[in-house]
């Protein structure tokens, strides 16, 4: 009977070590899966490695590329804007026009902004040479046979076209060229502006960045064409790539990856796709994939052989476990002693499950449990009891339902992983629980059939991940879409426009005097009104518009289109005018505001951002310009405006050193005795295209770049050494503007050149207007004292038409005050002009001040401005501006003549 007990005990605990020895292979075998993965996951860690290299150097090198073709882009543009600006009729006069020796010097002057070796050629309509950097006069030569002069004779579009690599008939060198349609005017087809570089430049630029082993360059066209290739032992150059290949899908997409192989040759690479951001062009990056995979293939047959070295070293210890426990179940005492170790085993493996921060749980081949851990139960709500030992796949998922921690079919999900899981790979998911909790699922195919699930709570990360997400394109202060997000927005309508014919207007305003509200209440303040204008868009503003802050006080509307989009969008900005205009209490100060608001319609007004833009921008400068808190729509002749305006700022920069600018003085008379006693110094520039052009149509211009430091320097150097000449008695007035008052070495300048000229202090008058001290900035002050120090004459130009005059008069003592011409115009109509006249002189005598009244051009007035008192008189009567050599300073006026 002992021994039959003992027996039937021994053979009780074969069950329970068989399952240990199950578990113990299950182990093994999660351990060997773990290191596959781990072996496949340094794998793709190798390819992603390599790709994300290829990446960066690609993002290098399109910028470098970008870099190089922006300044040539300009260069078409401006030689379009050239055309555009003038009235062309007919192909002679457009080869006499850009035919010209000086646009040749203007062409090489531009060349000097482009790499070495580049050239800019323009052809007729009909593909004949009308001018080249290349040589004057230029060779009789035809490039009707060209690609680009084919495409722009079939499309009228106006984009860049890229050629494909062409032979330079003059060099012989393969050169990239890129060419833009040239139009008049009024729409008509001119000719071509082409400009490009050798392909040599590009395998420089490329070695400059990345002359790495085992990686390629191409530079290709959108359309798939071969441009340049490095290295490139068969010239492909010109080819397509294959219609079939996923790279015409990531060009599409913006750019990405794929392993592809056999276009140039047999070998496989990872292939880096970077399309540019503005131009029709893809940089490519390829690295073969046995360069990638060799570091790998290392790591991996050291891995594997660690494997098999522990995998052999658990065998034999199973196999040791194994003898000792037939050993032990020989006795009823080693069978007990046996029996503990494996409670303890089972104990120390439940702990590590259950300690996991993740849910685990196995299924068998049959999709029945064998077991989860209790952070499995708690995450979804259930108990021990719900998760038995062999409990189906679905009777799990229903009892989750029951415990409202699932949302879905049964049915269908089992379906779908089950086929998933069939073809032997891992299965990542993420699922949203009723309760909003997001959890991430992964599901690992095991040998046997069976599959081991882990679950992981990612609420936090993946909020967090939204949360930057939504910071990345909206604004910080407002959480309206910031610029990224409104260009994504853009580009969406333009598609939309192109897809189904589906037009849009978009709106583009700031703040009228926002900067005088964060001047005299503070930025803080100055945030609050910006978030409270947000609120007022996002409450009145159609939920179908996209709403954008661009940047500072500058707002951006992207309305979609209906049948009337004009008569829309004209409803929409009275609303803005009436909504955003409306006084505000901000901080406990109320505050009024306007807007100015310019339009353009999508795609009447332009088909692609930068246009569109570029036109709202226009249509915005001139609702400023017409007063503020008003809307404009943009209309076709602002644009030709801003490009005339564009050209005249380029050609202004080297109208000095090409001598089209000059000096004309009109003479100012002493009214007692009508004898002249000085000159004012007038600037005209003789321009080539436009003809002459007075102070009003460039002054502004220098003002706005910056240019007029540098041009003042040269009217007051040009008008001292002409004047120097002169009678001693005859004084020169020269303007100065407010922008040459922030040079701080003014003063020492106009010293210098009454120096350099010889003449002297006391003959020379500086004249400026009240808007030098509209700020009353002590350092402004300061050089007027200067300057009146030295001996110089500090006149008060176009005095009555600021805001406070009398306050500058006793702000500083001039020496004289110029009276408006608006004010002398109208003296022989208005008698209230004459008394303002009369009531000016009064004061300025009273102040031992001389006035000049401006603007005489008749007899009448010139006896009016004598009897309130002027000193002196200037205008038309007496002299038109002319040369310094015209000037007769002897006679003396004395006729009843009238010049109007």
């Amino acid at each position: 009977m002992v021994d039959s007990g003992t027996s039937m005990k021994a053979r009780g605990l074969v069950l329970p070590f068989h399952a240990l020895i199950a578990v113990a292979g299950a182990l093994i075998g999660l351990g060997l899966l773990a290191i596959g993965l781990t072996v496949w996951g340094l794998r793709s860690d190798a390819v992603r490695l390599a790709v994300r290299d290829s990446e960066n150097i690609a993002l290098l090198v399109a910028d470098q590329i970008s870099g190089a073709i922006e300044p040539l882009v300009d260069i078409l543009d401006e030689i379009r804007e050239r055309a555009a600006a003038v009235r062309i009729e007919n192909d002679d006069e457009f080869h006499r026009r850009f035919g010209s020796e000086a646009l040749f010097q203007v062409l090489n002057d531009r060349l000097r902004r482009l790499p070495s070796r580049a050239v800019i050629i323009i052809t007729d309509r009909n593909g004949d040479l009308v001018n080249s950097t290349r040589a004057w006069p230029p060779y009789v030569m035809s490039f009707a046979d060209r690609d680009y002069a084919r495409h722009f004779r079939t499309s009228t579009s106006s984009d860049l076209f890229v050629s494909a690599p062409l032979e330079s008939r003059v060099t012989g060198e393969t050169t990239l060229l890129f060419s833009k349609r040239i139009v008049s005017d009024r729409g008509e087809y001119l000719g071509v502006v082409t400009a490009g570089f050798e392909v040599s430049y590009f395998e420089r630029v490329w070695r400059s960045i990345a002359n790495l082993p085992g990686r390629t360059f191409l530079l290709g066209r959108a359309d798939g064409t071969v441009l340049v290739r490095f290295p490139d032992p068969k010239r492909r150059a010109g080819e397509n790539l294959p219609a079939t290949s996923p790279w015409h899908r990531l060009v599409a997409e913006g750019g990405g990856s794929f392993l592809g192989g056999g276009v140039f040759d047999s070998e496989r690479r990872w292939i880096v796709v970077t399309p540019l951001q503005r131009y029709p062009l893809v940089v490519d990056i390829a690295i073969s994939e046995e360069m990638v995979l060799e570091p790998w293939r290392r790591r991996s047959v050291l891995i594997g052989f660690a494997t098999l070295l522990a995998v052999a070293s658990a065998v034999m210890l199973l196999r040791a476990l194994i003898l000792q426990f037939r050993r032990l179940a020989r006795s009823e005492a080693s069978v007990a002693a046996t029996s503990n170790e494996l409670k303890r085993v089972n104990a120390r493996l439940d702990a590590a499950l259950n300690n996991m921060s993740q849910g685990l749980c196995m299924f068998d081949r049959d999709e029945r449990l064998v077991l989860c851990n209790e952070r499995y139960l708690r995450m979804y709500g259930l108990t021990p009891h719900d998760a038995p030992a062999g409990i189906s796949l679905q009777g799990m998922l229903a009892r989750r339902i029951a415990a409202g921690s699932f949302m879905g079919d049964v049915q269908e999900y089992s379906a779908r992983l089950r086929d998933q899981l069939a073809h032997g790979s891992r299965i990542y998911v993420q699922t949203e629980l009723p309760d909003g909790r997001i959890v991430a699922v992964l599901n690992q195919p095991m040998p046997d059939g069976g599959w081991v699930a882990t679950h992981e709570d990612v609420t936090e990360r993946q909020r967090a991940a939204w949360r930057i997400a939504h910071m990345a394109r909206h604004d910080a202060l407002t959480d309206l879409a910031n610029r990224l997000l409104f260009s994504e927005r853009m580009d969406a309508a333009f598609g939309r426009l192109r897809d189904f014919g589906e037009g849009f207007a978009l709106f583009v305003f700031d703040l009228d005097l926002f900067k005088a509200v964060n001047d005299s209440l503070g930025h803080p303040v100055g945030d609050a009104l910006l978030r409270a204008v947000a609120e007022r868009l996002r409450r009145y503003v159609p939920e179908e518009c996209t709403v954008g802050r661009l940047g500072g006080d500058e707002f951006a509307i992207l309305m979609p289109g209906g049948a009337d989009r004009r008569t829309a969008a004209a409803r929409l900005a009275d609303m803005l005018l009436d909504v955003i205009g409306a006084p505000y209490d901000v901080d406990g100060s109320r505050i009024g505001i306007g807007i100015s608001v310019g339009i353009a319609l999508a795609p009447e007004d332009g088909d692609d951002t930068s246009t569109l833009l570029k036109n709202t921008d226009l249509a915005l400068y001139r609702a400023k310009a017409a007063g503020r808190h008003c809307y404009r729509f943009f209309e076709i002749e602002m644009d030709a405006q801003a490009r005339t305006q564009h050209v005249l700022e380029i050609d202004l920069r080297n109208a000095l050193a090409r001598g089209e600018l000059d000096v004309y003085y009109q003479t100012i008379v002493d009214v007692a005795t009508r004898t002249p006693i000085g000159v004012e110094a007038l600037v005209r520039w003789r321009h080539p295209v436009f003809g002459e052009l007075s102070p009003d149509r460039f002054i502004p211009i220098a003002e706005d770049t910056g240019m007029i430091v540098a041009l003042g320097e040269w009217i007051l150097r040009r008008a001292c050494m002409d004047a120097a000449a002169w009678p001693p008695h005859v004084k020169v007035a020269v303007n100065l503007s407010p922008v040459q008052f922030r040079n701080p070495e003014l003063v020492p300048m106009v010293r210098d050149i009454l120096a350099s000229a010889g003449f002297p202090p006391s003959r020379l008058e500086l004249e400026i207007t009240e808007s030098v001290l509209l700020q009353k900035h002590t350092a402004i002050i300061d050089m007027l004292q200067e300057l009146s120090r030295l001996g110089i004459s500090i006149v008060l130009d176009d005095f009555g038409v600021g805001y406070s005059s009398l306050s500058y008069l006793r702000l500083f003592p001039f020496s004289k005050i110029k009276i408006d011409r608006g004010f002398v115009s109208e003296m022989t109509q208005r008698a209230d002009c004459a008394t303002i006249v009369s009531a000016v002189t009064g004061l300025a005598h009273a102040l031992d001040m001389q006035t000049t009244a401006e603007g005489v051009e008749t007899w009448e007035q010139f006896r009016l401005v004598q009897a309130a008192g002027c000193s002196q008189a200037q205008g038309y009567l007496f002299s038109r501006p002319q040369p310094a050599d015209r000037i007769d300073f002897s006679r003396r006026e004395n006729g009843e003549r009238s010049l109007g």
